[in-house]
């Protein structure tokens, strides 16, 4: 056993699950598996790879969310839906206990685009990976250190539509903020480079589980 893993971190190479619990519920309707790149006390890096399979929601027919209307997208019936990771890759950036993850994007030729700061729950881990709660509300930024916000109306539509509460909305508000402070002082993760990292090449796109909606961990259960 390796230090890493007897520290109850994994390795780099690991193949874990990076899965989101439904708003308002408990089942998980994001899964999808990444490899670790990086698992210690101040970041777990971890990287989905192209033509992964994945998990996601769709409408009651299958249909993307995307095709409903905004105004009924989160109270018409839902389901999963198995599918494949689109395009490159994305390299995921979460630091313990912060309400928000890093995703790195590449154009094709491994062109880098931009930095996309998803603001969520803070991760809770379990044997097989980690789980969050989306909270809709995102950030781009860009190489020249500019930045933006993103879904403001998706935002603005789930606390609507009852999928969090006025409260939880000021506190992602909040850490949407606290996000800005670190893209304006450029700091972590903006700052380390990772825009130059490279997978490595031996190593093999996830399976999917047939585990892989096991019951969600929720903060201060599970966790280690």
């Amino acid at each position: 056993m390796t230090e890493t893993a007897a520290a109850g971190r994994w390795a780099p190479g690991t193949q874990i699950l990076w899965r989101y619990r439904e708003n308002a519920g408990d089942r998980v309707h994001i899964c999808r598996p990444v490899t670790v790149v990086e698992d210690s006390a101040e970041l777990l890096a971890a990287w989905l790879a192209p033509d992964t399979p994945c998990v996601k929601p769709a409408l009651a027919d299958g249909s993307p969310i995307q095709q409903e209307p905004l105004a009924t997208r989160y109270t018409t019936p839902r389901t999963v839906v198995r599918d494949r990771w689109y395009g490159m890759g994305v390299l995921k950036l979460a630091r313990p206990g912060e309400p928000w993850s890093v995703w790195l994007w590449w154009e094709r030729g491994w062109q880098f685009q931009n930095w996309y700061v998803n603001l969520e729950e803070p991760h809770t881990r379990w044997a097989g990976g980690v789980d969050s709660e989306d909270h809709f509300l995102d950030i781009d930024v860009f190489p020249d250190r500019s930045w933006r916000w993103r879904d403001e109306d998706e935002f603005a539509q789930a606390q609507q539509d009852g999928l969090m509460t006025s409260a939880q909305a000021h506190r992602v508000r909040e850490a949407g903020l606290a996000a800005v402070e670190a893209i304006t002082a450029w700091g972590a993760p903006f700052r380390d480079g990772w825009e130059h990292w490279r997978p490595e090449p031996h190593w093999p796109v996830p399976e999917l589980p047939d585990d892989w909606d096991r019951a969600p961990v929720r903060a201060g259960a599970g966790t280690r």
